[in-house]
């Protein structure tokens, strides 16, 4: 042991123990500001406890004192270093493209939408018999933003309700005639124009794809084309996500959630048709694809827009907040630059060994299970049918996968440095998910709703 450590062994300790103190005073501090109380006052307990070894090492006298601080001062260096190696571990994942295109009017958001008895109705299940059953549970349930559900409350699902109203208004604008006039400019500048005015618009991130055969919807699913196949001959596709407030989000099932992915359906939607109508401005085709009114399925072309991956939740897990986001999609005849999709096979491996999203789902819709081969290609799915009756019990969507998700952390330093750990390193995908259990909670508590959102409705006498 050289001479100058053994002299000096109380300052390196005294210094080391000061960075890892300083490093749980900041997450105590972000996670306060988080409101995340649980964390920050855990947070502290470390703060509390390094000071107890590192004072205490550096004060006491004992024998092999030397080699117990030298393991106190090297350690925590050495498992930094080795937690961030380049070490991926992901050469078992393995990616597939999707077979052929899906029908809208099988997904639960069309079903919803039969009315009892008419045409349309009998025509479906005559189709899907084995629809039949479960969808009639969910119509035996209040719905969705309705009196008699568990968390009805006027105010806030009436707040929720205006805003997917505005987005109907939507509705008829989001294709329109195009200028006869062509204006002409490089795909690269117009791409990077693109980006920048719908991130300047409101967008978190930007991403262009060439359209696929599997991102387009074989028949409409809803609306006055119910039934009709969809024709959509654009060669581009520009997808943006929104991002979702956390603390809103984190309220769901309760009331807020369903504000929530209302207002961020809305802000997604005002974004696409205005970048649709500008593009129509130019010259070329385009169309907005909104809430209620999609010819595409959004998560995949955001995955191949290089937006993110499809998680164990099935939504688009994004590299800065996971799931807590929405979509929006423009397609169009508009010359663009594509982006190369950067596969991130780290998410699916987090996703593989988290599993927190299903342990939290009230429905159990969630799979615990690894993905499995559905129509060629390996993916999770989970139980629509159970998921959506729970919605129509609680009157929301639900929203608790999203709130739980180690990726939907805020976009702050401290959880940008876990994320990055997470997408280099295996090791560290295991360590994040014991520490987002340890400081959040394997199961988190939903909290009591704000008090300016706890109007007491007056009653007449």
């Amino acid at each position: 042991m050289p001479s100058f450590f053994i002299e000096h062994q109380n300052v390196f300790l005294i210094g080391m123990g000061l960075i890892i103190i300083s490093l749980f005073i900041y997450v105590a501090i972000i996670s306060y500001k988080e409101r995340k109380k649980m964390a920050a006052s855990k947070a502290l307990g470390f703060v509390i406890l390094m000071i107890i070894c590192y004072g205490g090492l550096s004060i006491l006298e004992f024998h092999y004192k030397e080699w117990v601080s030298l393991a106190f001062i090297i350690g925590p260096i050495i498992k930094t270093i080795v937690l961030f190696l380049p070490i991926r571990g992901l050469s078992k994942i393995k990616s597939d493209l999707p077979q052929g295109k899906t029908d809208e009017r099988i997904i639960m958001f069309s079903r919803m939408r039969l009315e009892k008895d008419s045409d349309r109705f009998k025509s479906y299940y005559q189709d899907h018999p084995e629809h039949l059953e479960s969808d009639n549970e969910f119509r035996k349930l209040p719905g969705l933003l309705k009196e008699g559900s568990i968390n009805y409350d006027p105010v806030l699902f009436g707040a929720s309700d205006a805003s997917f109203f505005t987005v109907d208004q939507l509705h008829q604008a989001v294709d329109g005639p195009v200028n006869a006039t062509i204006r002409k400019y490089q795909a690269d500048e117009l791409s990077r124009f693109v980006k920048k005015w719908v991130k300047k618009l409101g967008a978190l991130d930007v991403g262009i794809t060439e359209l696929k055969d599997y991102h387009i919807y074989s028949h409409v699913g809803r609306g006055d084309d119910y039934g009709k196949e969809v024709e959509l001959n654009h060669k581009y596709a520009i997808a943006f996500t929104v991002e979702m407030d956390e603390e809103f989000t984190e309220l769901g099932p309760k009331a807020p959630i369903v504000m929530e992915s209302a207002q961020q359906y809305l802000n997604a939607g005002v974004i696409a048709v205005q970048l649709g109508q500008w593009i129509r401005n130019l010259g070329y085709e385009a169309r907005a694809h909104i809430d209620g009114n999609y010819r595409v399925v959004c998560p995949l072309v955001a995955k191949d827009a290089g937006l993110g991956e499809i998680g164990r939740i099935g939504l688009l897990m994004t590299p800065k907040l996971g799931p807590r986001v929405r979509i929006g999609v423009v397609t169009t005849t508009l010359p663009l630059i594509t982006d190369i999709p950067t596969e991130d096979k780290s998410m699916i491996d987090f996703c593989e060994q988290c599993k927190k999203c299903a342990h939290v789902c009230p429905s159990d819709s969630i799979s615990l299970e690894g993905r499995k081969n559905i129509n060629g290609v390996n993916r999770w799915q989970i139980n629509s049918d159970t998921c959506f009756n729970f919605w129509c019990k609680v009157g929301t969507d639900c929203g608790r996968c999203m709130a739980v998700c180690p990726y939907a952390h805020p976009d702050n330093t401290m959880h940008n440095l876990v994320r990055f750990g997470i997408k280099n390193n295996f090791m560290l995908r295991k360590l994040a998910l014991w520490l987002d259990d340890y400081f959040y909670g394997k199961i988190p508590v939903v909290k009591d709703l704000p008090k300016w959102m706890q109007l007491k409705e007056i009653k007449d006498e």
